[in-house]
Parts: structure tokens; C-alpha cells; sequence
């Protein structure tokens, strides 16, 4: 039952259910889209897990990326701080460092290793070693009493990881072997044809560049990406640069990553941001965040010319080490226009060979399927057009067109003795989290703050009278985001009669209502504001009592 990354990329929660046994896998969020006007993140709606929170036993996690890991301080919250989590040390470090920001304990966080299974209610759960863009990913199966469940997680066939931990194809065979009743798959890049790069292809291309830079490297990642950060230090290292690095996430995952055994970083290498001024720009290397444009993040503030710490100056070298995710093109372009209006020289595209993606490719997806040769095929983690492409791809591997299940967040997928099929639904959608508020903005709060966005307000005051029910004062007419009021005045002159007028309109006829003037207010300066401009602003009447 998945709460999330159905139909979208982001917020990867799914329920397995058994009898009154539940495991939750991974607990992700999703970044706001454009449509979303003040909203900080976009957590899965967790009410069929609060309603079952006692049925619960643990929560198992794929890897330690946002999408997988962010929500889960809020589930924990709500279903109970006792919950087991089990997940691979990196993972466990990157949760840790979540739940100190929440106040939360870390005492039923238990780290497991890939290669091990666990006894969780009526399920075995395992962990299977795969490649990812960040390391200690795992996949992960469910053995149960109908058979046996493998979720691929995020994943990659990379023949040459950065850390040298390869996938665990042996024990995909071996599950293969044994009998598969479903099988789970990543369907991010199923629409690129051939293989995904190796990690490792990317390090000589980011020497390369950083060997070609004549000032100061500012080079910008994903967070996460432990190992593009590693490769990323070795450059700099090679050519005796320096590395400051900036951003919390940044820094985060460098300092647990380190503590943690993932990072091999020379003594002395890292600096603080405060230091760099004692070497010259061709000794430094900034590792930042915002390859994706978000505007809060280091190289979009340091594009506009707004970070604390670095300013871009011409012969500085900009390296965005990723491609935009697809919503962030717009974003990533306007930095990277910025950047070369600074005078910088920036490095981006598939041509200079500085990016490769964590995810399977379609032969790579393939060599899944022949893997594990499973009866049910459900593509997960992915827009619905992926989900149908993956489903499409599986049949071409000899899956039953009837065994391939494809669904959106909150369906069921019901197995029984009789087989699978797509069962009812279960309550699933967007939380918005803005601020220390969960949930509070909804829908309808969110279309206010479009409109807003979009066609401004126009505030009505007026004082009524409370024994006579007569206006006293006003309607006075305030405008915010709707027309510039000094350009204006005769709109807005024009405006006030008519508020006067439906006010007067409403004394004719003896209306002392206030809900029934605040309409009649608003109706009529709706239908002026429309006809004089073409846009629909907000209006807001309001009636002080004197």
C-alpha cells in the first residue's frame, strides 16, 4: 500500500500488511513545486498509520536520501517513539542527526548490515546490497507466509563503484531461484535506453575541470552524494586546493559521512569558510548545495550575489555536478545565466561527463527482471508514464500482462492464495509542512495564497453602528498586489462608489446581516474589478463594530 512515489517523484512511503503485522519502508518527502506558495515541504498523509499505529512493528529504510528519510521524524511522532527502525550505518547516522533537530531519541534505531535478515512480526526482512548515488543503499525483501516480496529501493547496476561495494547480484539470483511472488522496481530512468554511467566515470571528468580552472572552484552537488563529494575532494587534493564547505545539509552529511568511515579526506583539507581569505583562489575549492536552483540554497544566493561567504568574481569557475530534476530546469537555467553575468566560467552538461544518475537505465532494469523473474511485477518510484513504461518493459521480459499491477499512491495491492490483484484504496495525498505547522495549510489554503500570488487583494473597511445597524465610516478601500494605487486613483475612486453603493443598496433595503453586506460588497466590486481589468483580486470586506 504506497502512501507515496507513485505517480510522482518523491515522498517514498509504502505499507506492507500482513494479518495485524504492518512494516513501513522508508518515510521520504517531496520539495514544494512552484504551485505551492510558502510551503517548506510535502510529507505523505499518514492517517491509515496513525489509525493502525498499534499494528505497527518497525519502519525499514532503502538508503538515506530526503525522498526516503525526511518524513520519517513526523511519522515517528505520530505513531510512537518506540517504534523499531532499522536501517545500514550511513542511514542510521543521517536519522540520527534528523532526530537530535526533532528531539527525538535514538534508542530503538537499530543499524543492520546488507546481507542480513531480520525477524519482524510474521515477515522476514532482508537486506541486499545495490549501488546508488549514495552509499549503503540496500534493497529490500519481504518473506512472507503468501511468498516472497523484493523492493529494489533506488538503484543502479554500477560495475565500478566509488566505494567498492558492489551490488548483491548473487542474492537477487538467489531469491530468483527460489521464487518470487512480486517484485517492486525502481522506474526513474526507464525511458533511457542502454546502461546508467559508473559514479567512477565522473572522477576524471571533475579533474579534469578543476585542472582546466584558473581561480578559485566553486562546485555544486547534491548534498547526499557522498560519493560524488569524495571524488570531488580527491580533485582537490590532487591539485592542491583547499575545500570549504558550505550549506547545513553540506556539511551534515560530510561531517557524518566522515565520522562514519564514507569519506577518505586528507588532514587538513577541509578549512572553515572563515580561513579562506589566508589562500589564494586558485588554492580553494567551495563545495556548496543548490544544483537544483532552489533560491535559499548557496549557489542560487551566491548567483544574486547574496551569500554571506562568497562572492563570484570573474575567472572563478562554477562546476554544477548534476542535471536538473525535471520541474527545475527553469531554476537551474536562471543560475546558471547569474553565474555568467558575474564573469564566471561554468561548467554544466552532459558533454563535460560531471554527472552520471543513481538510477537503472533500461538494460540495467532488464538484467532485474532476469534476476529475479518474478510472478507480479509492481513498477514503483516514478511519474504514472514511467510506471505503464516499466510495466510495458516487464512484459517484453515474458511477465503475464494480467501480473503487472499498476497503481497510484493509496492503492492496494492484494495478494492472496488466489492471486494478486489491485484491491480498495486507503486515504492517501500531500501534507504541507510550512513552518512548525503540519498539515494546518491545506488545499484551500493553498489556493488563497495562489490567488494572492497571482491577482493581489483589495481590503473594504467599514464602521457599523451596533444599535442602529448604519455605516458610520467608510467602506475605505485598501489595495495590496492588485494595481498601484497612485496610478489608479481613478479605479479606485470609481471602486469606492460602487462599495458605497451596494452598502447604500443594502440600507434601502433595511439588510443589517453583516455576512449579507460583506457579500453584496464583494459581489459588486468582483464584477467592477473584472470589468475594468480583466483579473479577480481577493476581496476582503470587513465591518469594525462601534
Amino acid at each position: 500500500m504506497p502512501l507515496g512515489g507513485l505517480g510522482e517523484i518523491g515522498k517514498n512511503m509504502t505499507i506492507f500488511q500482513y494479518g495485524d503485522d504492518i512494516v513501513v519502508l522508508d518515510a521520504g518527502l517531496a520539495f514544494p513545486t512552484e504551485d505551492m506558495p510558502g510551503v517548506d515541504i510535502v510529507i505523505p498523509d499518514m492517517s491509515y498509520l496513525i489509525e493502525n499505529r498499534k499494528k505497527v512493528r518497525a519502519v525499514v529504510i532503502t538508503h538515506g536520501h530526503e525522498d526516503h528519510i525526511g518524513s520519517l521524524s513526523y511519522l515517528i511522532k505520530e505513531i510512537g517513539t518506540d517504534t523499531p527502525i532499522y536501517a545500514t550505518d550511513l542511514v542510521c547516522g543521517l536519522i540520527e542527526g534528523k532526530f537530535k533537530e526533532s528531539r527525538l531519541g535514538t534508542k530503538y534505531l537499530n543499524v543492520v548490515k546488507a546481507g542480513e535478515e531480520i525477524k519482524v512480526g510474521v515477515f522476514k526482512v532482508g537486506f541486499i546490497q545495490t549501488t546508488h548515488s549514495i552509499p549503503d543503499s540496500c534493497a529490500i525483501y519481504f518473506d512472507t507466509p503468501l511468498g516472497i516480496v523484493v523492493h529494489t529501493g533506488d538503484f543502479k547496476v554500477d560495475q565500478t563503484p566509488v566505494d567498492g561495494r558492489m551490488m548483491d547480484v548473487h542474492k537477487f539470483a538467489e531469491l530468483g531461484n527460489r521464487g518470487v511472488l512480486a517484485l517492486m522496481a525502481d522506474s526513474t530512468n526507464v525511458e533511457k535506453p542502454g546502461y546508467t554511467g559508473s559514479e567512477s566515470s565522473v572522477g576524471p571528468a571533475l579533474k579534469r575541470a578543476v585542472g582546466e580552472a584558473k581561480g578559485r572552484v566553486v562546485l555544486a552537488t547534491f548534498a547526499s552524494n557522498v560519493s560524488r563529494i569524495q571524488q570531488a575532494i580527491d580533485a582537490a587534493v590532487a591539485y592542491k586546493r583547499k575545500v570549504v564547505i558550505l550549506g547545513r545539509s553540506m556539511v551534515n552529511v560530510t561531517e557524518i559521512a566522515q565520522e562514519r568511515g564514507y569519506l577518505n579526506v586528507p588532514e587538513g583539507t577541509i578549512i572553515g569558510d572563515d580561513e579562506m581569505n589566508r589562500y589564494r583562489a586558485d588554492e580553494i575549492m567551495v563545495l556548496t548545495t543548490g544544483s537544483q536552483g532552489e533560491p535559499m540554497a548557496g549557489l542560487s544566493r551566491m548567483s544574486t550575489s547574496n551569500h554571506r561567504t562568497v562572492e563570484i568574481v570573474p575567472n572563478d569557475t562554477v562546476i554544477i555536478s548534476a542535471t536538473p530534476i525535471p520541474g527545475n530546469e527553469a531554476a537551474v537555467g536562471r543560475t546558471i545565466d547569474n553565474l555568467l553575468r558575474l564573469g564566471a566560467n561554468v561548467v554544466y552538461g552532459k558533454e563535460y561527463g560531471i554527472h552520471v544518475s543513481g538510477h537503472a537505465s533500461q538494460e540495467d532494469l532488464k538484467l532485474m527482471q532476469n534476476l529475479v523473474r518474478p510472478k507480479y511485477f509492481i513498477p514503483v518510484h516514478g511519474e504514472y508514464r514511467m510506471l505503464r513504461k516499466h510495466g510495458e518493459l516487464a512484459v517484453s521480459m515474458g511477465v503475464d500482462p494480467k501480473n503487472i499491477l499498476v497503481g497510484d499512491n493509496g492503492q492496494i495491492f492484494e495478494f492472496s492464495k488466489q492471486g494478486g490483484k489491485l484491491g480498495g484504496r486507503i486515504p492517501s495525498g500531500n501534507v504541507f509542512v510550512d513552518g512548525l505547522g503540519v498539515g494546518d495549510v491545506g488545499h484551500i489554503v493553498i489556493r488563497d495564497r495562489q490567488l494572492l500570488a497571482k491577482e493581489g487583494m483589495v481590503i473594504v473597511v467599514m464602521a457599523m453602528e451596533r444599535a442602529t445597524g448604519t455605516i458610520v465610516s467608510g467602506p475605505d478601500i485598501v489595495s495590496r498586489g492588485f494595481v498601484y494605487v497612485r496610478n489608479a486613483e481613478e479605479l479606485m475612486a470609481q471602486a469606492q462608489e460602487r462599495a458605497e453603493n451596494a452598502v447604500d443598496r443594502c440600507a434601502t433595503e433595511h439588510i443589517k446581516d453583516w455576512l449579507t453586506i460583506k457579500n453584496t460588497v464583494k459581489d459588486a466590486l468582483g464584477k467592477f474589478f473584472y470589468e475594468k481589468t480583466r483579473r479577480r483580486p481577493m476581496i476582503l470586506p470587513i465591518i469594525q463594530d462601534v
